[in-house]
């Protein structure tokens, strides 16, 4: 129970009707998107801007609060719920957008602004946000930051860090630092915006940020191209990112995964049924890139068993439901291990092929699925226990080690949060995670901000 005045001060600052206390209200808040990690928090508090935000702040370090930082809450590694009895900030009111710059190309919003509303508002303007996920109605640009999300189109504009340009925080003491000019050149110190993407909420509070965009380009084909194998599909991958300047996206869906979304959204695999892997493949331009594709398609020779292709937004949206349906599909089978890994291209194919097996050697009634971006080898293993229930917790462990030892990353776009904390050392270095340390304890010195994730427990 927190203590009475201190109830009153949140109170003060947001309004009764944004400090929520009962369970009832607070429940959405303290559960993430995949059921697997639940806590409670004595308080989730709804600040409408960032002075609100540095005030919920100040009090709650005065009275040794822990504060969780939410969006959207649609991570999927427990990152951005209160396992530990924290108290909540969420940005979700923080939802404003600032007028286009049009001659600069950029925007500002708040960091509670989804990222589908994000790209309606600068869309008029013909310009669109460089990162895209399939969780754009919910999930929020502050959280996006906040993970350095990736999605799909990673191959053409990169990941969130690329597209941030100014940041607006509150530190852990309540102080404010607001760096919102958009200078495309700035060597004036340390670059915030940087530091701040993939901290995971664990150096500041994001309350605003100004965004890079890119020219819409309205002409697009998409294709979904099956094969035989998972390395021909690799292959492709690579002969594609050569061949098409154009390339916006190239999506991967392997055969559990192609199965379990077909039965999902009740309809047949679109071409190469039996094969092993499927790209979605799109391309994006001023003019017609169509003619572009089918010739790169075509140069794929024998590697490609079928094609279908979608010309108009109908038929693309008709290719791409396989992929953005997929983490829907396997929620109805129960509450997966969700981990997000990248691999160098030359391992992919032997990561894909022998993960089932590994997991099977830990927990035989388990069930692997995996899809992901191949255009930046990221994977995404997801792992399905019997009847519904959560694998064997052994899974992890031989999948992620399985991952460094392929010199991959054992996160790729979700972030560490509570369920990867413990496996960070496979890929950072003692030098490193005690460089994480000093920065954390610079900027956040009361272990005020989301202590409980991120960093692994033997260097808290």
């Amino acid at each position: 129970m927190l203590d009475t005045t201190v109830v009153e001060e949140f109170q003060r600052i947001v309004g009764t009707t944004h400090a929520l206390q009962e369970e009832a209200l607070t429940a959405t808040y303290t559960t993430d998107w995949t059921g697997r990690f639940k806590g409670s928090s004595p308080m989730v508090l709804r600040p409408a801007d960032t002075s609100e935000v540095s005030e919920l702040v100040k009090v709650a370090l005065r009275a040794g609060l822990s504060i969780v930082p939410q969006g959207g809450n649609t991570g999927l590694v427990g990152g951005s719920v209160p396992l530990h009895q924290e108290i909540v900030i969420s940005t979700l009111r923080m939802d404003q957008c600032e007028p286009v710059d049009a001659l600069a190309q950029q925007v500002t919003v708040g960091s509670g602004v989804t990222l589908a509303d994000a790209q309606s508002h600068v869309s008029s303007l013909n310009l669109e946000i460089g990162v895209d996920l399939a969780a754009r109605d919910s999930c929020t640009i502050g959280g996006m930051i906040a993970t350095n999300a990736g999605g799909i189109n990673v191959v053409r504009y990169g990941p969130m860090r690329d597209q941030l340009l100014g940041i607006e925080a509150v530190l852990s003491d309540g102080s404010i630092i607001s760096h919102l000019e958009g200078l495309e050149k700035d060597n004036t110190g340390y670059n915030f915006p940087g530091l701040l993407a993939g901290s995971e909420g664990t150096l500041a509070i994001i309350t605003k940020a100004r965004l890079r965009l890119h020219p819409r380009l309205s002409e697009r084909c998409s294709a979904m191209i099956a094969f035989r194998t998972v390395d021909d599909a690799v292959v492709a991958t690579s002969q594609l990112r050569g061949a098409l300047p154009t390339l916006q996206a190239v999506e991967v869906i392997f055969s559990e995964a192609m199965s379990l979304v077909s039965d999902h959204i009740g309809a047949s695999v679109p071409v190469g049924a039996g094969s092993q892997a499927w790209l979605i493949v799109e391309v994006a331009a001023r003019t017609d890139p169509t003619d572009e594709l089918a010739t790169a398609i075509d140069n794929l020779g024998p590697l490609a068993v079928d094609v279908a292709v979608g010309l108009d937004t109908a038929t693309r949206n008709g290719l791409w439901q396989y992929r953005e349906k997929i983490t829907e599909a396997i929620a109805t089978q129960g509450t997966p291990h969700k981990l997000d890994v990248t691999l160098g291209a030359s391992r992919l194919s032997e990561f894909v092929t022998k993960v089932p097996a590994l997991v099977s050697e830990v927990d035989g009634q388990a069930t692997t699925v995996m899809f992901g971006h191949l255009g930046d080898g990221n994977v995404h293993v997801n792992i399905l226990g019997a009847d519904g229930n959560e694998p064997n917790e052994g899974v992890d462990d031989v999948v992620l080690n399985y991952v460094a030892q392929l010199g991959g990353s054992i996160s790729a776009e979700h972030g560490i949060g509570t369920a990867k904390r413990e496996f960070l050392h496979l890929n950072r270095s003692r030098a490193e995670l005690a460089a994480f340390r000093a920065i954390k304890n610079g900027l956040d010195p009361r272990g005020v901000l989301n202590p409980n994730v991120l960093l692994p427990p033997e260097y808290s």
